[in-house]
């Protein structure tokens, strides 16, 4: 292996992103709470309608950050490319906490 490739042992060989999935969720937020949403409304029923067109509207916030940061790249999902960040290492080992006797 080279040195920018040198794994730690630290980290999960096959760590992925979750932002797939996450958009995944995303877009049937959308998609539930605006059907909810259009449903309460017929049913005369303008509290949860409110509710969840609420839900609908953060789910499609969450939309867009995740389609952001999607397109951003690597950076912000890496893959095996990207090299991992060295473990921080102390120098000091840590002391037990409590009393000394």
């Amino acid at each position: 292996m080279s040195p920018t490739t040198h794994r730690t042992g630290s980290e999960p060989v096959q760590a992925r992103s979750p932002l797939r999935l996450r958009l995944t969720l995303a877009v049937l937020g959308v998609v539930w709470g605006t059907a909810a949403a259009v449903g309460f409304a017929l049913a005369d029923h303008p509290g949860w309608a409110a509710v969840t067109a609420a839900i609908a509207a953060l789910a499609l916030v969450d939309t867009v950050l995740v389609i952001r940061h999607i397109r951003q790249g690597p950076h912000y999902q890496p893959g095996r490319s990207v090299p991992p960040y060295r473990p921080v290492e102390r120098e000091d080992p840590p002391r037990p906490r409590g009393r000394r006797r």
